[in-house]
């Protein structure tokens, strides 16, 4: 058994040394339990969403909506759920949620209910990706913004090969990967097809 003891860390302050568009860096000064002072970079974020659209044919089988889209820090395209910053101040992440699924996907949901709320990068940032389910799905027009969306691509894929392309290395995004998991385990269950 080991003991807890981050209560005893504290944050000193923090200074910014760059604010972009949406993230600002900052070099934080904490005092570890012993009082020994130390500094870390982090990215102050508002925090993102993704969205799991779960689908069912009229055989109750499931399958999910992603979109495939280049990612300028890997320099290649990579397959996700539909997903976005909230970088709307004061607008609920459920909201984030509806509006990233219709401008990526095309999809507007009539259930969408929070699966897990994950820390992407816990040594480089303080963001957190709420994920969520959505059910009851029916089309309108995509809504694409910059050069990466609008060259994406919407994937309709079967649950079961969502689930084995993550098993496979070819879904590796984090919140992709949390949020197939966990559609996956709530249909065995048999209690994603309503999103209640």
């Amino acid at each position: 058994m080991t003991t807890e003891r981050t209560a005893e860390f504290r944050r000193v302050g923090e200074r910014e040394v760059h604010q972009g568009h949406v993230w600002r860096v900052v070099v934080a000064e904490f005092a570890d339990p012993g009082g020994r002072p130390f500094e870390r970079d982090i990215v102050r974020s508002p925090g993102a969403v993704g969205v799991v659209p779960l689908l069912f044919d009229a055989e109750g089988n499931a399958s999910v909506v992603l979109v495939r889209q280049y990612r300028p820090p890997y320099e290649r395209a990579i397959v996700e759920i539909p997903a976005g910053m909230r970088d709307i101040d004061g607008e609920p992440p459920a909201e984030t949620a509806r509006r990233e699924l219709a401008e990526e996907v095309g999809l507007v949901a009539e259930h969408v209910e929070l699966l897990s709320e994950m820390f992407p990068s816990p040594a480089l940032t303080d963001s957190v990706t709420s994920i969520f389910l959505a059910t009851g799905a029916t089309p309108t027009e995509r809504q694409l913004h910059g050069p990466e969306e609008e060259y994406s691509t919407v994937l309709h894929v079967p649950l079961d090969e969502a689930v084995a392309m993550v098993e496979r290395g070819e879904i590796n995004d984090a919140k992709t990967v949390v949020g197939l998991l966990l559609a996956e385990r709530r249909v065995r269950h048999g209690d994603g097809r309503d999103g209640r």
